[in-house]
């Protein structure tokens, strides 16, 4: 997942990647997708997610990276959060910030890394806390889970819709057969972008899938 000190990676070294066909912004207006990697109709990992036996949230290992008006949403809700957490409050968030255009407000930090993992990680059960706390209060999680973990395992990079690193580097101990990155993060795309960005990026993945020609062969004359 993202983190504020992580520069954003030259277009160049992202790998084969296609300009979609117009811009797409996320609900809040960041990030702005430009491009898309084709690989992510072709990784693939273990899904769903709260299924897996053997990770132990491998994937929050890190914490991630979230936007000032999401931290503000959260520490509205510090007081029911506080018991799906590891640590205190003032374990929750680092204070360096770092300028991205990939965020909402432009604005990022990171949260910090408690124990296993993130300090949202609940501490005696699979999963966010973040997440488990608007579920059990009936609310929408997407209102205070930061984008980027709800997006997992793609991400956005100056404005690449790409594989989050872990799938590219296959240190994200999933990775393997399953679904693909795309397929796991498509609902998620649908919620922050809209139903354009999916029906272009399904249009893509079937081209990506679709059987190659064969090639053809000259008939030699004897």
């Amino acid at each position: 997942m993202p983190h504020v000190e992580d520069i954003h990676t030259d277009p160049e070294d992202l790998g084969e990647t296609v300009p979609l066909s117009r811009e797409y912004a996320a609900r809040e207006g960041s990030p702005i997708l430009t491009h898309v990697a084709p690989r992510i109709f072709t990784l693939t990992y273990f899904q769903p997610c709260m299924s897996c036996t053997f990770c132990n949230d491998h994937c929050c290992s890190y914490g991630v990276a979230l936007d000032l008006p999401n931290q503000a949403r959260i520490k509205e809700h510090a007081e029911g959060i506080r018991p799906y957490t590891t640590g205190e409050v003032k374990d929750w968030f680092l204070t360096d910030t770092c300028e991205d255009t990939d965020f909402p407000g432009a604005v990022a930090l990171d949260t910090k890394v408690v124990g296993r993992g993130c300090a949202f990680l609940r501490p005696n059960s699979r999963g966010c806390g973040i997440h488990a706390y608007t579920i059990d209060r009936g609310m929408d999680y997407h209102a205070l889970k930061p984008i980027y973990c709800s997006l997992f395992p793609v991400t956005v990079d100056g404005g690449y819709l790409v594989p989050s690193c872990e799938v590219d580097e296959k240190s994200l101990l999933c990775v393997g057969p399953g679904a693909t990155v795309y397929r796991g993060s498509r609902d998620e795309l649908l919620f922050y972008f809209g139903k354009e960005l999916v029906a272009e990026l399904d249009a893509l993945e079937a081209t990506t899938l679709a059987p190659q020609p064969a090639e053809r062969r000259s008939l030699s004359v004897s």
